[in-house]
């Protein structure tokens, strides 16, 4: 746990670097989604629009992002959720607090954000009705554990989805995930294949529906 929040404690303090890459930002971002991640313009896209596949342009129930990150991701997307009521967990309180500036750039001044651990959530049960965690169970180091939690605070009826890693799919991008994130905290073994993810969602959720593009799964359960 100490050196993966060490990890995510440089990303905050780091954080231009990091959200260049993630939103495809320029030349250089482009460059390393497609070297490391196998993700070009076509699939960065795809990408996003897997990992937001369970939340609707109209949601306006209570949500719950695990982990947020520097919300370079998401945030743009809440401006559309208008009547939504949206919570942001993350384990690093230098990532939330580029995740709080960003917010308030976007003027998101309604979003509630947290500093906690996706084990041990600090919400009642069948609190959300929908949970998102984008490239979060890869990083979690007890991923039953989280995904227990979860589940908990989801309501019955209620949506999880997201994105995560998943091995098997890119042989240079498993390479760079053992080699560089695993060793300095980024990544936690064990990770899932599409057809493990497959099983195990479905064993948490009475329906899992999961896709992919290149190594990352995209996944939309109901519990």
């Amino acid at each position: 746990m100490g050196k993966i929040f060490d990890a995510y404690q440089l990303v905050g303090r780091c954080s231009t670097l990091f959200d260049r890459m993630m939103a495809n930002a320029d030349f250089p971002a482009q460059l390393a989604l497609k070297f490391f991640w196998g993700l070009d313009a076509a699939a960065y896209k795809k990408f996003l629009a897997q990992a937001f596949a369970g939340i609707p342009d109209d949601f306006n129930g209570r949500l719950l992002e695990v982990p947020v990150g520097t919300g370079v991701l998401s945030l743009p997307v809440y401006r559309k959720l208008c009547g939504a009521e949206i919570f942001c967990v993350d384990f690093s309180d230098k990532i939330l607090e580029a995740a709080r500036a960003r917010a308030a750039k976007l003027n998101l001044l309604s979003v509630k954000f947290l500093q906690g651990d996706v084990s041990r959530l600090p919400f009642e049960e069948n609190f959300f009705d929908a949970v998102l965690s984008i490239d979060g169970l890869h990083a979690f180091a007890d991923k039953v554990a989280a995904l227990t939690e979860m589940r908990r605070v989801l309501k019955s009826g209620g949506t999880f989805c997201g994105s995560v890693y998943v091995k098997g799919e890119n042989r240079r991008t498993d390479f760079f995930v053992e080699k560089f994130f695993e060793p300095r905290g980024f990544f936690s073994p064990p990770y899932e294949t599409l057809s493990s993810l497959q099983k195990k969602l479905s064993e948490f959720y009475t329906r899992a529906e999961v896709t992919h593009i290149e190594s990352f799964a995209g996944f939309v359960c109901k519990k």
